[in-house]
């Protein structure tokens, strides 16, 4: 189970004035492309499950991790969600990416979960969106600080994955409200917005 704190950001300004305050706290930049898929007889959307693979990107070690999340749930800006992800390698991630029936053939235990526990048969690819995720050190927490690329819009969120989520909620919010940050509670996943085809209003 990954328990997180999910924060939306309003717009590119909140997200800069938060970045410049957080500057020194930052460890690291991720450059993620995310891609998802269902079974080909939607046997994961139809039990509120998802396949994603990840691409770090714009990196000298380029990495790939595959991910089975289930039965996510987002209340008061904290997301809980039955998560299992392992590493594979990027070249196999990117051969799955161009057809993604190759899925069936790979060896992880992530995917025989799926084959296993879903009766997936076949895969078909969803599509996807590109992230930006500046990760920080702070307070005692890791803070991550996103702006996603999809295809209709920009969408800025800050996450911290924490098994105290309402005293670590309450920290971000006291910084936010301290330093003139806009922020609201996130009401749905990324890859909710990315099925819906548009931003939240």
């Amino acid at each position: 189970m990954e328990i997180e704190v999910k924060l939306r950001l309003p717009n590119k300004a909140s997200h800069q004035k938060l970045l410049q305050l957080l500057s020194p706290f930052h460890i690291t930049t991720h450059h993620q492309h995310n891609t998802f898929f269902d079974g080909s007889g939607s046997e994961l959307s139809s039990r509120r499950a998802t396949l994603r693979l990840r691409f770090h990107e714009q990196t000298n070690l380029p990495k790939c991790f595959i991910c089975l999340k289930a039965k996510a749930v987002i209340t008061n800006g904290v997301s809980r969600v039955e998560e299992d992800e392992e590493e594979v390698d990027p070249s196999i991630g990117y051969a799955c990416l161009e057809e993604p029936g190759k899925l069936m053939d790979v060896d992880s235990r992530v995917l025989r979960r799926v084959k296993e526990e879903f009766g997936v048969t076949g895969f078909v690819g969803l599509g996807g969106f590109r992230n930006v995720r500046s990760v920080y050190e702070w307070n005692g927490v890791k803070l991550e600080v996103d702006e996603v690329k999809y295809e209709f819009g920009d969408l800025y969120e800050v996450e911290c994955e924490s098994v105290e989520p309402e005293r670590v909620k309450g920290l971000i919010e006291d910084f936010f409200k301290k330093n003139g940050i806009e922020y609201s509670d996130s009401l749905t996943s990324k890859f909710a917005i990315f099925r819906a085809g548009n931003l939240p209003s």
